[in-house]
C-alpha cells in the first residue's frame, strides 16, 4: 500500500496546481453559487437553540495558533486532554476527563463518518475546514463513540468559486512543509478540489526524523437544482520512528536531557498508510424536507519495529542500579478496514401551534481489526541475565547498536470484526416562544467476533443497546439561552477475557447544564457549562487470572467549562477556553496492565484539573495592507503520570507569538515562535518510563501565495 499511496499523493498534488488554475467554464458569465452541504446527525440548528456545549475550531483559528496536526488543534479546547499517543503513532485524547479503549486510537468522525478507527497515524490538518467538539455522550445520534463526547472533522469540499493557495514553510529542527489547495468549476454542474501536503522534519529528539505526505481530492456534481453528489478520497503516508519519550528516575523528571532517545535507530521507522473514500448524496425535496445518504470505506495499516523500556519491575535493571535500562523489542503489523453506509431524513412539520424539527436515520458499519504483534522480552532479574539478554542500554551514555537486534516471536495474532446496525430519531419542538425541548433515541444492534489465531479459538457475542437523549433550551433573551441536557453512550472494547469471551461495551452517561450567548453588537459568542459524567465497564486486571482483564472499573468526571470566541472589537480576535475537570475512579480495582491497586478517589491518568488556552490577534492597516500580530498562552495543570502511584507530570505554561503581513493581494508572509520562553514540559505519559517531552523553543517562517 505504501507505493500506491506515494504514487497517488504525488500525482494528485501535482494535479491540484493544474486544476486550480483551469480556464473558466465556457459560457459561465452568470454567477454560480457555492454548494451548501448539511452535516449528518446534526440537523440545522443555531447555537442558541442547541441543548449542548459545542466548540467549533475553524481553519483561521488553528492557523493562528500554529497547529499542524489534530493534537495541536485539540489543545485549543481546554475540555480535551492528551493521552498516551502510542509512541507518536496515533491520536489519543480524553474529552471531559474520560477516555475509551487505550489499545486503540481515540475515535473521531470525518463529515460524520467514523475515521478514528484504524492505524493511519496522527491526523494532519491539511484539507480540514473546521473541527467540531460535541461534548457529552452523543450516542443518541452518532452511535458508538468516546465517552466524553465526539470530535467531528469537517473537510474542505469543492466550491463553484475558483481559488487556489500554495503555502511553503520552514522552521527549526530542519522542518520543511508544503501545502496546496485548489478548487475550480469545470462547468456549471461539476467542481473539483485537490488538497495536498508534504512534510519532512527532524526533531529535538536524537535520531528522530519524520516524513509525511498525503492528498485529499474531491468533486461535487450538481444533479439538479436540489440534488448534489460529493465524493472525497483520502490518501496519506507517514514514516516516523516509534518514540516512547524520556523517563523519570525515582520519580524525578529532568535527570536526563529531553533529547535523549532510548530506543534503537536500527529499528527504522514505523510506516502508516491510509486510503479512504467517502460519497454523499444530498437532496432537498422542498424547503422543509431533505435527504442525506452516503457511504464510506477506509483502509489503514501500521507496521514496523520498536525498542521500548521494559515496565515490569522484576525485569527492569534501572530499578536496581539507576542507570541501566532493560528494554523490549517489538514488531507490529496492524491492518484495519472500516465500511459504513447511512441515510438520514430531516424535516419540519407543525402540530397545531407547535413546530417540530426531526431527524430520522439509519446506518450500518463493519470494522475489521487485524493485529500481529511480536515481541522479544528479557528474562527476570532473578535469573541474573546478561546485559545482552536484557537488551540493556546505559541511559547516561547510550551506545546504539551495541547488541544485535533480537528476534521477536508472536504474542498476539488475532482478527476482530465488529458489525452494527443502528436507527435513530430526534425531535426538537417548541413549547411557546421561548422554550424548546429535544428528545432523541438511538437503537443499536451489534456483534463482535474474535478469531485468536495463536490459541486457535473463535468467540462471538452480540448485544443491543438503547441510547436516549433529552434536552431543554430556554431563550432568556434574543442573545442568551439556558439549557440542560442528559444523554447516554457506549463504545465497544477490543479483546477478550480469560474464557475467551469478548468484552462488553464501555458505558457512559452525562448530565449538563449551561448558558450560551451571542453578543448582539459583535461576533463574540460563548458557553458556560457545568457537567457530570460517569463511565462503567472500564477494563481492569482480572484478580483471579493473572495477565487477563475484566470489565469492572467505574469512573466519573465533574467540571466547569468556559469558552469564548469571536471579535469583541473590530480587528481584535479572541479565543479563550478554560476547564476545571475533576476526574477520578469510583471503585477499588486493579490496574489493567500490572495489577497494581487503584483506590476509589484516585485521579484518572493524564487529566489536569485546570487547563486554559488563550489566543489573541490584532489587525492593523500598514501601507494599505493588513498586518496581524498575535500570540497565545496554554496552561496545563499537574496530571497523574502513572496509575496506582503518586507520580505526577508537572504543570506547564507555554507562550507563542506570530506576525503576518500581506505583501500584495496574493502574497502573505508569516513568522511565528512557539514555546517563547523555552519551557521544559511533558505532554502525557503512560508510566514513569514512558513520558512524552514537549518541544522546546521553535520558530517557523511561511509564505502563502493565492491565485
Amino acid at each position: 500500500m505504501h507505493r500506491c499511496t506515494r504514487m497517488a499523493a504525488a500525482a494528485l498534488v501535482a494535479a491540484s496546481v493544474n486544476t486550480s488554475t483551469a480556464a473558466p467554464a465556457s459560457g459561465s458569465d452568470e454567477e454560480i453559487s457555492v454548494v451548501a452541504t448539511r452535516q449528518a446527525y446534526r440537523g440545522v440548528f443555531e447555537p442558541l437553540e442547541t441543548p449542548a456545549a459545542v466548540t467549533a475550531i475553524d481553519e483561521e483559528v488553528f492557523q493562528r495558533a500554529g497547529a499542524l496536526d489534530l493534537n495541536q488543534a485539540l489543545d485549543l479546547s481546554a475540555s480535551v486532554a492528551r493521552q498516551n499517543n502510542f509512541g507518536g503513532l496515533w491520536n489519543s485524547f480524553a474529552i471531559r476527563g474520560l477516555v475509551g479503549d487505550e489499545n486503540l486510537p481515540s475515535g473521531y468522525l470525518v463529515n460524520g463518518f467514523n475515521a478514528g478507527r484504524g492505524f493511519g497515524g496522527p491526523r494532519d490538518l491539511s484539507g480540514i475546514e473546521r473541527i467540531e467538539i460535541l461534548k457529552g455522550p452523543k450516542a443518541a445520534l452518532f452511535g458508538r463513540g468516546e465517552p466524553g463526547g465526539a470530535i467531528n472533522i469537517v473537510t474542505k469540499r469543492p466550491t463553484f468559486d475558483r481559488q487556489a493557495q500554495v503555502r511553503f514553510s520552514a522552521g527549526r529542527f530542519d522542518h520543511w512543509r508544503a501545502d496546496v489547495d485548489g478548487t475550480t468549476p469545470l462547468n456549471d454542474v461539476f467542481a473539483v478540489r485537490v488538497v495536498g501536503f508534504f512534510e519532512d522534519a527532524e526533531s529535538f529528539r536524537d535520531t528522530i526524523e519524520t516524513q509525511r505526505y498525503g492528498t485529499s481530492p474531491s468533486f461535487t456534481l450538481r444533479l439538479g437544482e436540489s440534488t448534489t453528489l460529493t465524493y472525497e478520497l483520502e490518501a496519506s503516508h507517514q514514516s516516523l520512528p516509534f518514540d516512547r519519550g524520556v523517563l523519570a528516575i525515582d520519580g524525578r523528571l529532568g535527570v536526563l536531557p529531553d533529547e535523549r532517545f532510548l530506543g534503537e535507530p536500527g529499528d527504522g521507522p514505523m510506516e502508516t498508510d491510509v486510503l479512504g473514500h467517502q460519497v454523499e448524496l444530498q437532496h432537498d425535496f422542498n424547503d422543509r424536507w431533505s435527504l442525506l445518504a452516503g457511504g464510506g470505506y477506509r483502509d489503514t495499516s501500521l507496521s514496523g519495529f520498536s525498542t521500548e523500556a521494559e515496565l515490569a519491575r522484576n525485569r527492569q535493571r534501572l530499578f536496581v542500579d539507576g542507570r541501566t535500562l532493560s528494554r523490549q523489542r517489538r514488531s507490529r503489523e496492524y491492518d484495519s478496514t472500516y465500511a459504513v453506509v447511512r441515510g438520514e431524513l430531516a424535516g419540519t412539520f407543525d402540530t397545531g401551534p407547535v413546530e417540530h424539527r426531526v431527524l430520522l436515520g439509519a446506518d450500518a458499519d463493519r470494522f475489521e481489526n487485524d493485529q500481529l504483534f511480536k515481541r522479544f522480552r528479557g528474562p527476570t532479574l532473578g535469573t541474573n541475565p546478561t546485559l545482552q539478554q536484557s537488551y540493556a542500554i546505559d541511559i547516561f551514555a547510550p551506545v546504539y547498536g551495541q547488541f544485535a537486534l533480537p528476534a521477536v516471536t508472536p504474542l498476539t495474532d488475532r482478527l476482530e470484526v465488529q458489525e452494527a446496525v443502528g436507527v435513530y430519531l430526534q425531535d426538537q419542538f417548541s413549547l411557546g416562544s421561548r422554550v424548546r425541548l429535544r428528545v432523541g433515541v438511538r437503537y443499536d444492534d451489534f456483534q463482535q467476533e474474535l478469531e485468536d489465531r495463536l490459541a486457535r479459538r473463535d468467540t462471538r457475542q452480540s448485544d443491543s443497546r438503547w441510547s436516549p437523549q433529552t434536552g431543554i433550551v430556554f431563550a432568556a433573551t434574543d442573545s442568551v439561552s439556558l439549557y440542560m441536557a442528559y444523554g447516554e453512550g457506549f463504545r465497544a472494547l477490543s479483546g477478550a477475557d480469560f474464557a475467551g469471551n469478548p468484552f462488553g461495551p464501555n458505558l457512559s452517561d452525562s448530565l449538563e447544564g449551561g448558558l450560551q450567548f451571542e453578543h448582539p453588537s459583535s461576533t463574540l459568542s460563548g458557553t458556560l457549562a457545568i457537567f457530570s459524567l460517569s463511565q462503567d465497564n472500564n477494563l481492569t486486571s482480572d484478580p483471579v487470572n493473572a495477565g487477563f482483564q475484566i470489565t469492572a472499573g467505574e469512573a466519573r468526571s465533574r467540571g466547569v467549562e468556559l469558552d469564548l470566541a469571536g471579535e469583541p472589537l473590530p480587528g481584535l480576535h479572541l479565543w479563550l477556553s478554560y476547564a476545571f475537570i475533576d476526574a477520578e475512579m469510583v471503585n477499588d480495582v486493579l490496574d489493567v496492565n500490572f495489577g497494581q491497586s487503584i483506590r476509589a478517589g484516585d485521579r484518572l491518568l493524564n487529566v489536569p484539573r485546570h487547563t486554559l488556552n488563550l489566543q489573541v490577534a490584532r489587525e492593523w492597516e500598514v501601507m494599505n495592507r493588513t498586518l496581524t500580530f498575535g500570540g497565545g498562552l496554554l496552561h496545563v495543570g499537574t496530571r497523574l503520570g502513572e496509575v496506582a502511584t503518586d507520580f505526577e507530570l508537572p504543570d506547564y505554561t507555554l507562550l507563542r507569538s506570530f506576525i503576518d503581513y500581506e505583501l500584495s493581494n496574493h502574497v502573505l508572509v508569516r513568522a511565528e515562535i512557539d514555546n517563547l520562553l523555552d519551557a521544559t514540559y511533558y505532554t502525557n505519559s503512560f508510566s514513569q518510563l514512558w513520558v512524552q517531552p514537549g518541544t522546546p523553543l521553535g520558530f517557523r517562517l511561511s509564505t502563502v501565495v493565492t491565485f
